[in-house]
């Protein structure tokens, strides 16, 4: 079968072996791949595996006229309707249709890009903003928020008018069913094909987009407003897309959890556990000489290594020749000479060593301790957790989102903020070789068997079957023939020519 893949990032990436779009089209031969990238260059790759379209998401939009002026009342009716369900909380329903109405008329004169980005546009969203029914808890929008929002609004909109949206061969009428990876505005491609053509699509997240721009607009260089506004049009993307998904497959049940949190129907969710290479590495090999911890993530308050800071205060009061290796970059300013200061406060800071970012990959700081410790306020993704076990050592961690999901039984779950709880379970595993080689080899097996690339691809082989085979290519057809079949067994044996003669029998 035809699949559309649709997601961000740079087309050099994306088709790479080694990445999760190029493990699933080398794991699938047996199916016809077609990749659609937002935030490529916009021109067309060659030399890939896959046939690649791009379309540029962010920066300058793209060159093209304004609508006429007999069309722009249109234009102007469809963006208010869209602007008043982001501000207006009684009409969050209109989100949708507004979409399909701004898709529609772009396809049918190439303006949206220059409308999206015109002072008409602008004065609308301005009235609409500041209209006395418009929800500002945020703040009343200035008139730098409007232009600024507008910007936004215009680049997140900006695949609405992708040329992808025909019956061609390159075109995504064409696909059997479009698979968007990550979420977000590669999602709007696939509503428009699925409302145009019927085409359904099945959407891989494993990191929710919905959650990863609430956290992104904590910190973003804009006022309060035009947060509110990103983060309203982001929701109600994401509502709309679980609404309209025929197959959502998460990475973890934490996800799956969040996904049902934001709408999603429970029946349509398949838990995918994202495959890694790493299971084919070897483990790590002899401990070193004395007890070593090694930490590992970003030196940042979300990571909490202040936690891990105290907990080895009191394993060096009982231990006095552990040592601590913490591995990581500095993720926010100033934090990690602010670390540096506690663990001297805490008479610890010469047997603690801050690594940094290490050269040769994670393989390196696994083998480099005796356990593994992981104390961060909140673990979203599986991949750095399933990683430290597939090294064969023991893991300690705080209880806190995919931990318990990913480390079960092989290994040893701590309450977050609890220094005396994470020290006790770490003193506990470093008085017993014998039970931290019996924990890393259990935990290397259950990684080994969660996050293989084999059980990915049959997951997906399965999906894609079960989706199409109660999903008719013709819908319009399908529904007035009432035939079980959209295509007939002809068409893929003699033909399209031959398949169109049969369907016409």
């Amino acid at each position: 079968m035809r699949i559309a893949l649709l997601t961000e990032g740079a087309s050099s990436y994306a088709q790479r072996a080694d990445s999760w779009c190029g493990r699933l089209i080398e794991g699938l031969p047996e199916h016809e791949f077609r990749l659609y990238l937002l935030g490529g260059s916009g021109r067309p790759a060659e030399g890939g595996p896959v046939p690649v379209a791009e379309l540029p998401l962010w920066g300058r939009r793209p060159k093209g006229h304004a609508p006429a002026l007999h069309r722009r009342r249109s234009y102007q009716q469809a963006y208010r309707a869209l602007i008043r369900s982001l501000v207006i909380p009684g009409e969050r329903e209109s989100f949708g249709p507004a979409l399909h109405r701004l898709a529609a008329l772009g396809r049918e004169d190439g303006a949206l890009p220059a409308f999206l980005a015109s002072g008409p546009a602008q004065r609308v969203l301005e009235q609409v903003w500041r209209s006395p029914a418009a929800d500002t808890a945020a703040g009343q929008p200035q008139v730098r928020d409007v232009l600024v929002a507008a910007d936004l609004l215009e680049q997140c909109l900006r695949p609405l008018s992708a040329p992808w949206y025909g019956t061609g061969p390159d075109g995504l009428g064409s696909a059997d069913l479009c698979h968007v990876v990550g979420g977000g505005p590669a999602v709007l491609p696939a509503l428009v094909a699925k409302q145009l053509h019927g085409v359904p699509f099945v959407i891989t997240e494993h990191g929710l987009h919905l959650r990863e721009q609430y956290r992104s607009y904590r910190t973003a260089p804009y006022r309060w407003p035009v947060r509110a506004l990103l983060i309203g049009f982001f929701r109600l993307l994401t509502e709309e897309t679980y609404r309209q998904a025929a197959v959502l497959t998460p990475g973890s049940d934490y996800d799956r959890h969040w996904q049902e949190r934001c709408g999603a129907d429970p029946a349509r969710i398949r838990v995918v556990h994202e495959g890694t290479p790493a299971v084919a590495r070897a483990a790590a090999g002899p401990e070193p000489e004395g007890p070593v911890l090694v930490w590992a993530g970003a030196l940042e308050p979300g990571r909490d290594p202040a936690l891990m800071l105290h907990a080895f205060a009191r394993i060096r009061a009982e231990l006095p020749e552990a040592r601590l290796r913490m591995y990581g970059e500095e993720g926010a300013p100033g934090y990690l000479a602010h670390c540096r200061e506690m663990a001297e406060r805490l008479g610890v800071d010469r047997a603690v060593d801050f690594e940094g970012r290490p050269e040769g990959g994670p393989a390196g700081i696994w083998a480099a301790g005796s356990l593994v410790v992981f104390s961060a306020l909140a673990q979203r993704s599986p991949r750095l957790l399933a990683d430290a076990m597939l090294s064969g050592r023991a893991v300690v961690t705080t209880e806190v989102g995919v931990a318990r999901e990913v480390v079960g039984p092989t290994g040893l779950l701590v309450p977050p903020r609890d220094p005396a709880a994470l020290a006790a379970a770490c003193l506990a595993l470093l008085g017993d070789e014998e039970r931290r080689a019996r924990l890393g080899l259990a935990g290397r097996l259950r990684a080994q068997e969660r996050f293989a690339v084999e059980p990915v691809v049959t997951a997906f082989r399965e999906v894609y079957l079960e989706l199409v085979s109660r999903w008719p290519a013709f819908p319009a057809v399908a529904k007035a023939a009432a035939r079980p079949f959209a295509r007939p067994a002809e068409y893929w044996v003699a033909g399209p020519a031959a398949g169109s003669v049969a369907e016409a029998v």
